[in-house]
């Protein structure tokens, strides 16, 4: 996508690729600037201070990781070890895993001194390859957005969407935001619900920039606002990320998605969660009991970041001295609440069946 007119991925080698340049999230929307990689150890940190989010992109940082990691030492115990510490560093996110799991398994039968490169040759592959299938997965939902919008005919798309997951959270297009930037781009007159996704207000810091750096109509509401909007019909589709989906379709996003499914559910507004296939979890059935949700920081819940009205940059304590807070990061939405899964396979139910016959190789 671009940025002032300039395309960029989110992460990509420079200095001969002995180098990883990633957009610092951390400092949007007021700052745009760029973060070198040079070690595991930055790779790790980048994870999990958030400098990189979004779980294609994570996984993307976690290959790109094990090959700086590679670099340093081949030796198997170095490639166990970066694995470990990788994976540790954003626990939900089954695509940190996954990503980290092909590097290991593209390397193991090498001897040590070729396998740095053939770990950055395998991280480029992955990433070239997420971009193709956001790609997809924006051709997908333009299709779906374009059924529901003719529906309606005369009358912009409202399309509600919770987090960030546009191109910031991948390679590049984005899951969720690829339909829509598809849409738009075919002429497809819409307008986009963007939740502000406390506590780290990914959708408004996040989502609001990068659709506006697209030129998409949007406007950024409170959490709680969505389910209002839904009652009164001031919404045709929810699209949502996923940073993991079980094998039956149960949806792990970030915090709130599951109070935004229930208001769909129960206003008939059509939900979907648009995802790569590295983000389903063939091992696991039940999300609620199996998916490991992430506790961060209270502080993220204490404090918030923003421009102050001569311009500087604050960070502000809410909360009252003394009080506690809790930061579970993730929620579940059930499969009964997802009325689809757009993947860059095409759309399927929600169910264990409709996602195999998208991924039979799963089928085993």
């Amino acid at each position: 996508m671009k940025v002032d007119g300039k395309h960029y991925r989110t992460i990509y080698p420079v200095d001969d690729g002995n180098v990883i340049e990633v957009i610092d999230q951390s400092r949007l929307p007021h700052e745009f600037a760029l973060v070198r990689l040079s070690t595991l150890d930055d790779a790790v940190r980048a994870i999990a201070d958030m400098v990189v989010r979004g779980a294609p992109l994570i996984g993307a940082t976690g290959a790109y990781g094990m090959a700086l990691a590679l670099r340093a030492d081949g030796s198997t115990a170095a490639l166990k070890a970066a694995r470990e510490r990788l994976v540790a560093a954003r626990p939900t996110a089954v695509n940190l895993r996954w990503a980290a799991d092909e590097i290991v398994a593209a390397v193991a039968p090498l001897p040590a001194a070729e396998r740095a490169a053939a770990a950055f040759q395998c991280a480029g592959e992955m990433c070239d390859e997420d971009v193709a299938n956001c790609s997809s997965i924006g051709e997908y939902g333009k299709q779906l957005l374009a059924e529901i919008a003719g529906k309606h005919p005369g009358q912009r798309l409202n399309v509600l969407t919770h987090c960030n997951a546009g191109w910031l959270a991948t390679v590049d297009f984005g899951t969720a935001l690829a339909p829509i930037y598809k849409a738009h781009d075919a002429g497809i007159p819409l307008h986009v619900w963007v939740d502000e996704t406390r506590p780290r207000n990914q959708g408004a810091s996040l989502t609001a920039w990068e659709l506006g750096q697209h030129g998409v109509p949007h406007t950024v509401i409170a959490d709680n606002a969505g389910g209002h909007l839904m009652q009164h019909g001031r919404v045709d589709a929810c699209i949502v990320g996923s940073d993991r989906t079980t094998a039956r379709g149960d949806v792990c996003n970030k915090i709130g998605t599951y109070l935004k499914a229930l208001a769909a559910h129960d206003c008939g507004v059509p939900f979907y969660a648009a995802l790569t296939g590295p983000t389903i979890d063939w091992e696991i059935t039940d999300g609620v009991a199996q998916i490991p949700i992430e506790e961060r920081s209270a502080d993220e819940v204490r404090w918030m970041r923003g421009r102050t009205a001569d311009g500087a940059l604050a960070s502000v304590n809410i909360l009252p001295a003394g009080t506690a807070a809790a930061n579970p990061a993730f929620d579940v939405t059930p499969a009964r609440l997802v009325t689809g899964i757009i993947t860059e396979r095409g759309v399927s139910p929600a169910t264990r069946d409709g996602l195999k016959r998208l991924y039979p190789e799963q089928a085993a």
